[in-house]
């Protein structure tokens, strides 16, 4: 499998006319603006007759997200609560009850989303990169004070104030208003001379938790959130800290949106959230949910790193021979066993890969204590897998690797399922980020889903570092040139 590099960093920095300029920190794919032909007016009365509220949220765990049952995101509450309000409305009648629909889109397509019609409502729960678009309006907010925040590991460097951050690097989820904010702050680091703020962008494939997750384990230095979404996810990160002392300009409320046109709309939004007041125990559900996960670690600490480049020659020849990338190998490698190739787990499992002596023989290895055997048969498994039930061009390679994890973890016919039943509901089933993903949880709970997304980290992790992990690779690069 091609391991193409995932992760992007962004100098905001620009020479024009002899002057410093900073340019806008984003993380939008450029080219031309989309061009939106507007759907016909939907308003409130449509809405009414149609009996569905549609809404298009932010597909990350924070905002939209639903365990067993159990809505954990944090627009559900105020979501639910606003189902209820549109009922209970003068004239309303039992048999005209309108029910909401959740509609999960990346944060940076919403607008779009909405511009085209696929919704009524932008319930975004989180501060949006951009201004919106002049066909599109927000509500009264839905939080007051949503100021950005940097979190870092405990431990680490305390900063006094913002300038300060002149010439590090923070890490940042797509579509994070961080961006922007950091592109003012450089607006000005530039005219006093100052190096400014650097962003490194992350893969799609993370959201603004899984940075902090990553920035908890050290293996990212510092993100910035709102500090809504920081102390939120504190509760179950406790090795997190936020640098109060720090602020950054920029938008301070988070809105719903709809479309200017929707008047009557808008009108019931702003007075429901004008009256609304969250349960006192909207959170107990998300930190029973998420007890014990979120806490991945650094697979590049000393001690890992050393064992890591032990294992390398024979990671990488049985990766070269499934047409795989070693770093997923180690990663997984690194989830299962923590590279100890003397685990022993439940069910049989064994070795560095905790493989078991009926999967091992399915492809045709016996002898799994054997270090290079249990990754032969690892590496024969995955590939057996990716061939059998996920070789579609549909699919791209990250998200062909996360079905893999997931069919090696929870089996391939049960991924299937999940795959048909996300077609079913109108999510994308070559997507497992965020959309499948959301599938998988409601049924099976967030350890399935967590076993994906922590072998992604460590992969994202060790791509981060692939040019000194791969000294070899170096070398023949310089006798080429």
């Amino acid at each position: 499998m091609p391991g193409a590099r995932m992760i992007r960093s962004t100098l905001v920095l620009l020479w024009a006319a002899g002057l410093l300029t900073p340019l806008v920190a984003t993380a939008r794919p450029a080219g031309p603006p989309t061009v939106v032909h507007a759907p016909k007016v939907h308003d409130l009365p449509a809405i009414r007759s149609s009996h569905v509220l549609r809404v298009l949220v932010n597909q990350t765990r924070n905002s939209s997200a639903e365990v067993k049952g159990q809505p954990i995101g944090v627009e559900y509450p105020r979501l639910a609560g606003l189902e209820k309000y549109l009922n209970s409305r003068p004239g309303q009648s039992k048999t005209g009850q309108i029910h909401l629909k959740i509609i999960p889109r990346p944060k940076e397509q919403l607008f779009i989303a909405l511009q085209r019609g696929e919704g009524d409502l932008v319930a975004p729960g989180e501060l949006m990169e951009t201004t919106p678009p002049t066909t599109v309006t927000a509500t009264a907010p839905v939080q007051g004070e949503a100021s950005l925040v940097l979190v870092g590991e405990k431990g680490g460097r305390h900063l006094g104030r913002v300038e300060q951050l002149s010439g590090h690097t923070v890490t940042l989820a797509r579509g994070s208003a961080a961006g922007e904010a950091i592109a003012v702050l450089n607006g000005k680091l530039l005219a006093h001379r100052q190096a400014p703020v650097k962003i490194e962008w992350v893969d799609p494939s993370l959201a603004a938790e899984d940075v902090l997750d990553m920035v908890q384990a050290g293996i990212y230095p510092q993100t910035v959130v709102e500090r809504s979404i920081a102390e939120r996810w504190l509760k179950i990160m406790p090795k997190l800290r936020i640098d109060a002392r720090v602020s950054f300009p920029g938008p301070t409320r988070i809105n719903w949106y709809v479309r200017s046109d929707a008047v009557q709309l808008k009108a019931d939004l702003d007075q429901f959230l004008l009256t609304y007041k969250a349960p006192a125990d909207a959170d107990s559900a998300f930190k029973r949910a998420y007890s014990g996960l979120y806490q991945v670690h650094n697979p590049l600490r000393q001690p890992d790193r050393q064992r890591l480049e032990q294992l390398r020659p024979l990671l990488q020849r049985n990766a070269r021979e499934q047409h795989m990338d070693w770093l997923d190998l180690a990663a997984l490698a690194f989830k299962e066993s923590a590279l100890d190739s003397t685990a022993r787990g439940g069910s049989g499992a064994t070795g560095l890969m905790q493989m078991t002596p009926a999967a091992a023989q399915r492809v045709g290895v016996s002898n799994i204590q054997s270090v290079d055997n249990n990754v032969q048969a690892s590496a024969r498994y995955l590939a057996m897998i990716r061939q059998k039930f996920f070789s579609s061009r549909n699919l791209d390679e990250r998200e062909r690797m996360a079905f893999v994890l997931a069919a090696y973890n929870m089996g391939p016919e049960r991924v299937q399922a999940l795959r048909a039943e996300a077609r079913r509901r109108g999510l994308n089933p070559n997507k497992w980020f965020f959309q499948v993903e959301r599938v998988a949880m409601e049924q099976m709970g967030m350890n399935a889903v967590n076993y994906v997304n922590s072998v992604n980290k460590y992969y994202l992790a060790y791509d981060r570092e692939r040019d000194s992990l791969e000294p070899q690779s170096r070398k023949q690069l310089a006798s080429i040139r």
